[in-house]
């Protein structure tokens, strides 16, 4: 019984038990949010408070126990990935977190995440487990100081002016890649280059500590370096320059004094590297004048070097121009009373004086410019010889007109009058188109030109009543047209005056070589010319059209302006007509600048005129305070133009000889002297190579299109005979070609500028022409061409020219006859004159006239050579017969040791032009030559030969 309730007693216990157990009745709790620490490159998070689960089932077996927790994401989603949580204790709750792998602070700093613990249910199985609200956790990674600073610029530059102490000049910066504020953070910067006059700061800032000079040390180089909070120090030490400036004075800066230009380069800038200071003083406005000042380089600027004849082909001008003021001749006087003056060019320059310089033009020239349609042109230059500055020169001080050309001419049934004149720096045309009805006009002009004291051309076209004029090939419309009122009429005579005007004729008085003489009235002239003239011309008919008088005129070089396209706003740039004054103005310093370097220097001349041309550079600038505004100095300066290749002219396919039969140049054309000439225009100038290690270069032809300008043959020894002989030229292609000629008989010249082929088709024309019957041997040409007004020539072609006679013409006499038939027809001599080919008089055959003139020589010496033989051989016969066989010394005496050498009488016809070329020109003095031959009679009559010895200084064959 005892037993019985026993057993039931442990029965209820035990099932009292496991109803117990199997009551899980409460859920885990643990804290709403945890804050975490972990080390960089670490896994185990230190959390606050401390991880523990509780469980209000304990110590019950399994419901009071906790088996693990939940990790999920958090706002960043990416914690159930990086984390996990694990239960250290069942009993008493406590876990712990960490990371699935070792964290990065530079790559994330703060994780956020959400955990849950769940407990062991009701039984192993974990059934009816619980679970806990989820807390939130923070992570923060803690960094490791393993990264060291970089300086962000390896390099740093920096310019200061000297003599002041600067804050900051330069400030370096460098960065760590460190995520702590503690690691990132730079604490500081050193210099580490000793015994340097900076100091930096802890933010980077660099300042000296003294006031540097620039004359003392221009740059300075030193390095600094950085480190962090940790203490690390950068990577790589920082570079530093400062460059000293020397204490700021405005101006130009880049400014070189000389420029050079090689010709033919086209243009090239003047400033390429200039530009303006001001020393951070603010401009409003800013102008730049710069100036070229070409006024001694031929007439004012650098122009076609040929002769203005010649230019005017070249441009295609109307023909038919008279000249007023040629060159002194017997056929043009009236300028022979007149002072000239040299000039750089062919023209020439005439000086009129204001008072007694005055040249009178022929009636016979005046006649030819009649009608009212007329084209006056002429080269001007106020103030004569002696020329002052325009700033000194007094303007408008002269209180009457200064008449350059004053002209009445006779129409076909009237006389029109025209004068004109200068007046202080106006111009004016007087113009009377009917002397005995019509009122006269006169046209204004005021030109700063006609005042400067610089050359200009002025080209007056009148198609009355319209006047155009062209002053440097720039168009100028009048100022004033009005009618001069009542006024006496000019005489009904015809008659053109130079440098001055006449009085009416109740007041003249006689003229003595077209001046005043000193002493006497000097009513005759009026109005006199105080200045230089030059080319001064006329030419009736239509007017000359603007292409062709810009083409004449205007400057070869000049200043110009690189590219507008590139010029900034508010940028304005103008060159005047001439293109010697360029102005630049602007309110933008930069732009200023780079306008200013754009600034070019070109000249069109392929052969341009070295020397040196000055440059002036004028700034004015505006500033806002006008009182402490900038004033720059005038800059001065040249411009150097080199000496341009000199081109190489070459005369070729021509002789030396030329060899015709007599008959030929008796013709009515004679015969040509240049069939095959050749002309050809080369430049020769260094090139530097690399296989070339010579100085300078090698030398470089480059074959280039040049105008010739004229070319002389002239006969050389005495003149052409008029009488005998003649030089002809083809005149249509001369005519056809506008080229002007000069046939005399010292010469043949022509003139013109054209191209080399032109040359070449003229000169090609030139025959020379015998009259019938004059017996010449040979005549010698020489030919030359040049170019530029005669500023280079080319070689001298020399051509000599033979008559190959016939010797039934030359020499009738039968006994000559017979003796060059004797000599020409030996039998036995075929073999000696192999090689030759010999003349058959009975045929008109010719030989050449020295040839004919050796043998009639050596047939007679060969006739002196018998006769002293056979003397000889008598005589040696009568001194054997009288001393018994002895032989006696004497000048009689034969002597085989002194024989000559004996040649081939009939040497060609080369070989005697060879020998005679060597032999020309030499100023020989001969001394006379003795030769002995020894032949018996029977041998001098079958062997007649020429003795040829070489005796004289040069050692040059003699023929006799």
């Amino acid at each position: 019984m005892d037993r019985m309730h026993f057993l039931s007693l442990f029965l209820l216990c035990l099932t009292s038990v496991a109803d117990g157990n199997k009551a899980n009745k409460h859920k885990p709790w643990i804290e709403t949010e945890y804050q975490g620490i972990v080390m960089e490159n670490d896994n185990t998070v230190l959390l606050n408070p401390p991880l523990f689960a509780l469980d209000k089932d304990a110590p019950l077996h399994y419901a009071g126990e906790i088996c693990g927790f939940r990790v999920h994401n958090g706002p960043s989603g990416s914690g159930s990935v990086q984390f996990e949580a694990v239960v250290l204790d069942r009993s008493t709750g406590e876990g712990l977190v960490r990371s699935k792998e070792p964290l990065d602070c530079e790559n994330q700093r703060e994780h956020s995440f959400t955990i849950q613990a769940y407990d062991c249910g009701e039984g192993p199985d974990g059934v009816n487990s619980k679970k806990s609200h989820k807390a939130t956790v923070h992570v923060r990674v803690n960094d490791v100081n393993e990264f060291s600073p970089v300086f962000v610029e390896r390099r740093y530059e920096a310019s200061v002016p000297e003599g002041r102490l600067f804050d900051r000049i330069v400030r370096v910066e460098a960065l760590d890649a460190d995520c702590s504020p503690q690691y990132s953070q730079i604490c500081f910067y050193d210099i580490i280059t000793p015994n340097v006059p900076f100091a930096i700061d802890n933010d980077g800032n660099i300042k000296n500590t003294e006031p540097l000079d620039s004359k003392r040390q221009r740059v300075f180089t030193f390095w600094v370096t950085a480190f962090d909070c940790g203490k690390n120090r950068a990577q790589a030490d920082a570079q530093v320059v400062i460059t000293v400036k020397p204490s700021c004075k405005p101006g130009w800066i880049g400014w070189t004094k000389r420029v050079e230009y090689t010709p033919g380069s086209g243009s090239i800038p003047l400033f390429p590297s200039l530009h303006l200071e001001t020393c951070e003083e603010t401009v409003w406005n800013i102008q730049a004048t710069v100036e070229l000042q070409t006024g001694h380089i031929g007439k004012g600027c650098d122009r076609d070097s040929y002769s203005d004849r010649s230019v005017r082909r070249l441009c295609g001008a109307v023909r038919g121009e008279v000249d007023l003021l040629p060159p002194p001749s017997p056929a043009a006087n009236w300028t022979s009373a007149l002072p000239t003056l040299p000039s750089s060019d062919s023209s020439l320059v005439f000086s009129f004086n204001g008072s007694n310089h005055v040249a009178v033009v022929p009636d016979s020239v005046v006649s030819a410019l009649s009608g009212d349609h007329f084209t006056l042109q002429l080269w001007m230059r106020r103030g004569g010889a002696n020329i002052q500055p325009a700033t000194t020169q007094s303007r408008g001080s002269r209180k009457e007109e200064e008449t350059i050309v004053c002209s009445t001419v006779k129409n076909d049934d009237s006389f029109s009058h025209y004068s004109l004149s200068v007046h202080g720096c106006r111009l004016s045309l007087f113009y009377w188109p009917d002397v005995s009805a019509a009122r006269p006009v006169k046209f204004l002009w005021k030109l700063e030109q006609v005042c400067d004291s610089e050359w200009h051309h002025l080209s007056l076209s009148v198609q009355f009543p319209s006047v155009t004029l062209y002053v440097d090939g720039v168009t100028f419309d009048p100022a004033l047209i009005h009618d001069n009122g009542a006024i006496p009429n000019p005489a009904p005579r015809q008659r053109m005056f130079i440098g001055a005007s006449w009085e009416p004729e109740e007041k003249q008085k006689e003229i003595l070589n077209n001046t005043i003489p000193e002493g006497k009235d000097a009513v005759k002239y009026v109005g006199g010319y105080h200045g230089l003239l030059s080319g001064v011309t006329v030419r009736p008919g239509s007017v000359e059209p603007h292409s062709v008088v810009e083409c004449l005129y205007a400057c070869r070089e000049g200043l110009d302006f690189g590219d507008l396209e590139t010029l900034g706003s508010g940028m304005k740039v103008h060159v005047n007509p001439s293109q010697s004054v360029l102005v630049l103005e602007g309110d933008d310093i930069e732009s200023f600048n780079r306008a200013v370097q754009q600034v070019t220097y070109r000249n069109s001349l392929r052969f341009a005129t070295p020397g040196v041309r000055p440059l002036k550079l004028t700034t004015s600038l505006r500033c806002f305070n006008e009182e402490s505004c900038l004033s720059l100095k005038q800059l001065e300066g040249y411009l150097v133009v080199l000496q341009p290749d000199a081109p190489q002219i070459s005369l070729s396919g021509v002789g030396p000889h030329l060899a015709r039969p007599a008959p030929e140049f008796e013709g009515p054309r004679g015969v040509p002297l240049f069939p095959e000439l050749r002309i050809v225009c080369s430049l020769t100038h260094a090139v530097n190579t690399a296989a070339q290690v010579m100085e300078g270069g090698a030398l470089m032809s480059d074959a280039v299109a040049h105008t010739l300008d004229g070319c002389e043959v002239q006969p050389l020894g005495e003149e052409l005979n008029p009488e005998r002989e003649e030089l002809l030229v083809d005149m249509d292609v001369v005519r056809e070609r506008g080229l002007e000629i000069i046939n005399t008989t010292a010469y043949i010249a022509i003139t013109g500028a054209e191209s080399i082929s032109v040359y070449e088709d003229v000169l090609r024309s030139v025959h020379y022409r015998l009259a019938k019957g004059s017996a010449r041997f040979e005549r010698r040409f020489r030919l030359s061409c040049s170019e530029m007004n005669g500023r280079y020539t080319s070689n001298e072609l020399t051509l000599e020219v033979n008559f190959l006679h016939s010797l039934d013409s030359l020499y009738q006499p039968s006994h000559l006859l017979a003796s060059q038939q004797q000599f020409l027809h030996p039998s036995h001599h075929a073999g000696e004159l192999s090689g030759h080919t010999l003349p058959n008089p009975h045929r008109n055959s010719v030989v050449p006239g020295a040839a004919t003139v050796i043998i009639m020589v050596c047939v007679g010496f060969l006739v002196v050579m018998v006769i002293l033989g056979v003397f000889r051989i008598r005589s040696i016969h009568r001194r054997i017969e009288g001393a018994g066989g002895e032989a006696k010394e004497g000048t009689s005496q034969w002597d085989d040791s002194a024989l000559t050498i004996i040649v081939n009488p009939m040497e060609s016809y080369e070989s005697r032009m060879g020998i005679s070329a060597d032999t020309e020109g030499e100023g020989e003095e001969e001394e006379e030559e003795e030769e002995e031959v020894a032949e018996s009679p029977e041998d001098a009559s079958d062997d007649q030969r020429i003795i040829i010895k070489k005796e004289g200084r040069d050692g040059n064959a003699r023929r006799y």
